[in-house]
């Protein structure tokens, strides 16, 4: 009888601890930045297929950048392309932009950087007292003695010299410990590519891709192209989003697609 009444109490801890932790869950949500200015629509066979996939076919390339606010706290993924960018500069900084939120630089815990190309990395430097959060061959890659052609270091030189905070991550990083940010480990496009998942309690679940594909057709049929790092695991890469999506039931936003990221609402509103 005494060992019963025990495990009833354990029982009933163990509820109340359940209930306790899904009330303190904190409140996760998203939203879409503009991270530069749209080029005109653009021929998409020879250089983003290596089998010329794709015929005649155009696509609106956009840059995009995401705010996440997980509880009371911020996340920016990728920065898109510096002001000072020809022709594709945004018209808005990223700075300006979360000021009509009353959201500071100071603000954003994390900056993740799905990879180091320089309309996804050229306004990090806006943001030096957030923890930068990078594949590690990317983090390689930037700090290499002779960075290759394509590898847009100079924005991260706080980072490089100490004075900011980076954590370089070899596998998926569970950001906020809680399962519902997680960056995934989709190499390809470049050695230590990252795409992100965002949980979101009303949405559910929403894949950000990066460029592990850069618009649908690309997704659709596995396209990868001519400039990627490594085709196999390009395509390991889409094979892994996909399944995933299917599990989760996720929607997916190709950041780089102008039909995909009206999925999400423009900052200040969020997706929840």
């Amino acid at each position: 009888m005494k060992r019963t009444l025990t495990l009833l109490a354990a029982g009933a801890c163990l509820f109340a601890g359940l209930a306790t932790s899904a009330q303190a869950a904190p409140d996760v949500s998203l939203a879409r930045l503009d991270c530069g200015t749209p080029p005109p629509p653009t021929a998409v066979n020879e250089r983003f297929s290596d089998t010329f996939a794709y015929g005649e076919l155009k696509i609106q390339f956009v840059f995009s950048c995401y705010l996440i606010k997980h509880g009371d706290e911020y996340m920016l993924w990728d920065t898109g392309h510096a002001m000072t960018m020809p022709n594709v500069a945004p018209k808005v900084s990223l700075v300006d932009q979360l000021a009509k939120a009353d959201v500071k630089p100071d603000q954003i815990k994390y900056v993740g950087i799905s990879h180091y190309h320089a309309d996804h990395t050229g306004q990090i430097d806006s943001f030096p007292k957030a923890t930068l959060l990078i594949g590690a061959k990317e983090w390689e890659a930037i700090t290499s003695p002779k960075p290759a052609p394509g590898v847009n270091f100079k924005p991260f030189e706080s980072w490089i010299k100490g004075d900011s905070k980076v954590e370089p991550q070899p596998i998926d990083k569970d950001v906020f410990g809680d399962g519902t940010v997680i960056m995934l480990r989709t190499p390809g496009h470049t050695p230590g590519h990252s795409s992100l998942l965002v949980k979101l309690p009303q949405m559910g679940a929403v894949i950000i891709t990066g460029d592990a594909v850069h618009f649908r057709e690309n997704y659709d049929s596995d396209g990868v192209p001519s400039f990627n790092y490594d085709r196999a695991q390009t395509v390991a890469s889409i094979e892994r989003l996909k399944k995933i999506a299917a599990n989760l039931k996720a929607t997916v936003v190709i950041q780089h697609d102008a039909r995909d990221v009206d999925k999400l609402p423009a900052f200040p509103a969020f997706a929840k």
